[in-house]
């Protein structure tokens, strides 16, 4: 990936694409100099507020954007169509209405047609530190904003070579698990792959989701604990404690780090989540940078992008193996039907 020249000093900004708002935050050497945070309703009506926010208080050296799903370094002036509906991850026949995602997409469309130096972020699918295996007939586990999540808290934890943590981000939509071992990210659970989460059901029952189907991109973002009541919270807290115990049977950790916005929301929740969790380690609440009070997500960005451009966090780029990040989301299905899938979704472009 080909960057611009290092600014002096060296600006640069970071995106959460949020299920309840988008939010930027920018840094000059490290240190936070601005952020903002538009709502869905703000984006519906005007998708390129977040480019003119932007241009308003460049230049920049890099911006990491709002990512979706992940490209594995792309900068937004080389993305493709396909690449677009990548990040999306909408079948052709709900693209442009899809509930959650059309939002996104233009905004993401707006910020590839101005002339800001936007690079799109990789999921954690994209890393080669998670071994092979785990990626089969996964797609999510763990999109940008929540390997954005897992560098805040390495950035802000010095922790000694071979230490290991799970990260648990609890967003107001989804619920996701990240396992860092080393400096690394080797495991994870995404929203549609993991836990039960506050508006969306977490993974799904194969036998569920056939009696359902046609599945619109909606219902992923539905069936959460959120609209069940005192059984939808219990719920929720047994299918944390269990998918994080499980992790930890396949890469022992002693320390859960809670994050996102729902421990604000929900503090009672977050309260009982945080005792269940006593059960596989010590809790910890991931704290943020210094004058922040936008999402984590979004300090993780900003800091990922001052590394990108060579600023003082290029040692957490390293790390993490940002710059080895490649392939698609598509990749690992092994399904019998995976081709047709990847046909259909990576199909050119009609002349």
């Amino acid at each position: 990936m080909s960057l611009p020249a290092p600014h002096s000093p060296l600006r640069v900004a970071g995106a959460d694409p949020g299920t309840s708002s988008l939010d930027l935050l920018i840094l000059d050497d490290g240190a936070v100099a601005d952020q903002c945070r538009f709502s869905p309703d703000e984006l519906r009506a005007d998708s390129a507020l977040p480019v003119r926010w932007l241009e308003e208080r460049g230049p920049f050296a890099l911006i990491a954007g709002p990512s979706g799903y992940g490209l594995p370094l792309v900068p937004a002036a080389q993305v493709t169509k396909q690449q677009l509906d990548l990040m999306a991850l909408v079948r052709p026949d709900e693209r442009g209405r899809a509930a959650g995602v059309a939002g996104f997409s233009a905004v993401v469309r707006a910020l590839c047609a101005s002339s800001l130096p936007v690079v799109f972020l990789p999921g954690v699918i994209h890393l080669p530190t998670v071994p092979a295996h785990r990626k089969i007939n996964r797609i999510d586990l763990g999109t940008p904003d929540k390997l954005c999540v897992a560098a805040l808290a390495l950035s802000l934890r010095p922790a000694p070579p071979g230490d290991s943590f799970c990260v648990v981000e609890l967003g107001t939509a989804f619920t996701a698990c990240l396992v860092v071992s080393g400096g690394r990210i080797v495991d994870g659970l995404g929203g549609t792959c993991g836990p039960v989460g506050w508006g969306s059901s977490g993974a799904w029952d194969g036998e569920a989701a056939y009696l359902l189907s046609p599945l619109a991109k909606g219902d992923l973002f539905s069936g959460g604990a959120a609209g069940l009541g005192e059984e939808g919270r219990t719920l929720l807290r047994e299918s944390l404690l269990k998918a994080v115990a499980g992790l930890q049977a396949a890469t022992p950790f002693t320390e859960i780090v809670l994050s996102g916005r729902l421990l604000e929301q929900e503090p009672e929740l977050a309260a009982a989540v945080a005792s269940d969790l006593l059960r596989v380690g010590h809790v910890t609440h991931l704290s943020g940078l210094s004058g922040a009070w936008v999402k984590q997500a979004a300090q993780g960005a900003a800091l990922l992008a001052d590394g990108l451009a060579g600023g003082r966090h290029e040692p957490l780029v390293a790390s993490l193996a940002l710059r080895e990040a490649s392939g698609t989301i598509l990749d690992w299905l092994r399904h019998p039907r995976a081709d047709a899938v990847r046909s259909l979704l990576l199909r050119p472009p009609v002349a």
